[in-house]
């Protein structure tokens, strides 16, 4: 991280939009967190083009899945990639991207939204970018690694060299794409409901007892009803005329079906996106993840492995619907917002620094738990030197279509309530943003008694949270 960026909201305070002036740092006084106001950036459409990019980010053979959590790349079962564009004539360039990995964190993070940034020749905080999380691929946290390299355990988290190999094909696919933008003269956006997919972790058990024993592949326990879900699958499309450019999805599950022996694979989402591509050759597709942190295919999958194609039909299927179910709207402005978010570090038992260093230089440690320390390490040095999370909106029309995205793991509710926040919008919220957070349990999930150790921040931080939604989206402040 660098000082530049760890101040970087002082310098964002004191921007003054022509349309709008920004409003004074607002602390939180319920916890020492807190979020600095967004800033905004708004631009009639004048001649507003779209670039598409697109590049190969499978991890060799050898490398780490899931960050070392799961058994390491053995084969190649289906690639990896980055897909995205970059939107020009709506201020400096926006850029959006997906990227078939578990995850970015930290410093990792920053580093692709840097150079991207570079490439598209626009500032770090307008590229918006999240993960799949598919997990046969990998989580990358630079400095995590750098501690790892300290202890002799190169490349237990990640390969640097690989990774940054990663970030400069994506950009130079970006900086390629630029000489074939397309204009853009309109907005879609339509949604369908996914029928028999996505369930919640949370089980109430037959004697009472809350549980969150619902996995990826645990199939039908207790025959449980689905739970807290958002059944609805979003696409957003950008159009020159009535010709479709591009569209990007999104759906709130984790995307895992047979996974963690080592085929390395963007699962049921990259099968599902690769046959919507075959479908309209001329229709770029992009694929995200929502609000997941809780929610999986466990009701609907037993992890076995012809299931995959299962999932990925029905996944499919709600593509094709929410296409079909697409409204199509002349573009006439776009704006641009960012709140940046502070979320304290948790700090007891084995989440206190010295547990952290402990566990790390614990030759005896399992692996997972070392690269765990590692991961927790590299979150406290962030919170430490105080660099935010940005929590960016693209507003389309004035609030008629809105996309965000949200860091890390955190749960559907989050993402049902940016619905609600805007009800009359149509309302796009991902996760899995910087990585860093781990799991983001909402204050009720808490209070039902959730907890998890791949989890950074302290409980109840939801009204943090909600407040970069807000400003995000463009709500009015209560």
């Amino acid at each position: 991280m660098t000082a530049a960026r760890a101040n970087a909201g002082v310098g964002k305070t004191e921007r003054v939009n022509l349309r709008h002036e920004l409003p004074t740092l607002c602390a939180l006084a319920l916890t020492f967190a807190f979020l600095l106001p967004p800033t905004a950036d708004a631009a009639p459409v004048k001649a507003l083009r779209a670039a598409t990019f697109e590049s190969d980010i499978t991890i060799p053979i050898g490398h780490a899945c899931m960050g070392g959590g799961v058994a390491d790349a053995k084969k190649i079962v289906d690639p990896l990639f980055a897909k995205g564009f970059v939107l020009l004539g709506a201020g400096e360039p926006i850029v959006v991207v997906a990227l078939d990995w578990c995850q970015c964190n930290n410093d990792s993070y920053e580093r692709w939204r840097t150079v991207l940034a570079q490439a598209a020749g626009t500032h770090i905080e307008r590229v918006m970018l999240a993960t799949v999380h598919q997990h046969d691929a990998p989580i990358c946290d630079l400095t995590a690694q750098r501690l790892l390299d300290e202890h002799g355990l190169k490349r237990w988290n990640c390969d640097p060299a690989f990774h940054e190999q990663a970030v400069q094909r994506t950009a130079a696919a970006l900086t390629n794409s630029l000489k074939s933008a397309r204009r853009v003269t309109h907005i879609g956006f339509g949604q369908a409901k996914v029928g028999q997919l996505a369930s919640n972790r949370r089980v109430l058990r037959p004697d009472g007892k809350i549980t969150w024993e619902r996995g990826s592949g645990s199939g039908n326990i207790f025959d449980a009803p689905e739970g807290e879900i958002d059944p609805w699958l979003k696409t957003l499309s950008l159009w020159d005329g009535n010709r479709p450019l591009l569209a990007w999805s999104c759906y709130a599950i984790h995307p895992m079906s047979d996974y963690g022996k080592g085929g390395v694979s963007a699962d049921f989402p990259g099968l599902a996106r690769a046959r919507r591509q075959r479908d309209e050759p001329e229709v770029f597709q992009i694929y995200f993840t929502g609000c997941a942190g809780d929610t999986t295919a466990g009701k609907y999958n037993d992890a076995a492995a012809t299931n995959r194609a299962v999932l990925a039909d029905k996944l499919y299927r709600g593509m094709v619907a929410a296409w079909k179910a697409t409204k199509r709207e002349r573009l006439r402005d776009v704006d641009f917002r960012v709140a940046q978010l502070r979320l304290p570090a948790r700090d007891t038992g084995a989440f206190t620094l010295e547990a952290m260093q402990t566990t790390l230089a614990n030759t005896n440690a399992a692996r997972w738990k070392r690269i765990s320390a590692a991961l927790g390490l590299s979150w406290r040095q962030r919170v430490t030197a105080g660099v935010p999370i940005d929590v960016p909106g693209l507003d389309f029309n004035r609030g008629q279509a809105l996309f965000s995205i949200l860091p890390a793991e955190c749960f559907v509710g989050y993402q049902l309530a940016a619905q609600r926040l805007r009800p009359e919008s149509f309302v796009m919220v991902t996760g899995f943003g910087d990585g860093a957070p781990g799991y983001t349990p909402t204050d009720a999930c808490y209070r039902d008694g959730y907890v998890d150790d791949y989890c950074w921040t302290q409980p109840i931080v939801e009204p943090l949270i909600m407040r970069a939604l807000r400003e995000a989206l463009g709500v009015p402040r209560e």
